[in-house]
């Protein structure tokens, strides 16, 4: 398995930094933000999202925020009560009101996160015509392509919290865990569609390249058999 040996800060080693820096950029969408009827905060490791949420609802960006997670492996010691559950406590805390935020505590992956906040907006008959999706940086691209699979008739914007590379990873502590959840969504681009979970994306050369490279490097933890 790749590593790189513990530091504080973090920083991503020099000969990884090319191939890091490729699949960051790959998975943002730059999207424009725009106004939606409501925002879709994806469960994860990064409480950014949440973060991410609250300042959006607070510039007007939408008037409901649904956050959907329950845990999985690489999330149950951060966020113990589930990654929803923390996400309401923060947007709580950031001065979002209680009213306006939704829970769903069951999605384990990116598909039923889509699936299961449709149904709950659907239960409370809540009518959407369009989505900003809020997720980790390197979520976007997967997010966007399961979204569009599962919920084609809305209209998706995609977010994240605005970070450079370096300040991202120093965030979260950890440059290992991140290095290994780009190379991890870099494969599911290409095998989610395959298995027609997400509609099919192209991957430029160079991602194809940065992958392989970081694979063989050890950064497999991700990977899908």
């Amino acid at each position: 398995m790749g590593g790189v040996s513990d530091q504080a800060p973090p920083r991503i080693p020099a000969e990884l930094r090319a191939d890091v820096e490729t699949l960051w950029d790959y998975h943002d969408l730059h999207h424009e933000l725009r106004p939606t009827d409501v925002g879709i905060g994806l469960g994860s490791h990064d409480l950014g999202v949440a973060t991410c949420a609250g300042e959006l609802y607070h510039q007007g960006m939408f008037p409901l925020i649904v956050f959907t997670g329950a845990n999985a492996p690489t999330t149950v010691e951060r966020f113990p009560r589930g990654e929803a559950v923390h996400y309401r406590e923060e947007a709580l805390r950031l001065g979002v009101p209680d009213r306006v935020v939704l829970v769903e505590a069951e999605a384990r992956n990116t598909g039923e996160n889509i699936t299961l906040t449709r149904r709950l907006l659907e239960e409370r008959e809540i009518e959407v015509r369009s989505v900003t999706l809020i997720s980790r940086p390197y979520q976007q691209r997967r997010a966007y392509a399961t979204c569009k699979k599962l919920w084609p008739e809305v209209d998706v914007v995609c977010a994240s919290r605005r970070q450079p590379l370096d300040e991202y990873v120093e965030s979260i502590g950890d440059v290992d865990r991140v290095i290994n959840m780009l190379v991890g969504d870099t494969q599911r681009i290409t095998l989610y569609a395959e298995r027609g979970y997400a509609i099919r994306q192209e991957v430029p050369a160079a991602v194809s390249g940065a992958y392989r490279r970081l694979s063989e490097a050890g950064f497999t933890n991700r990977l899908i058999p």
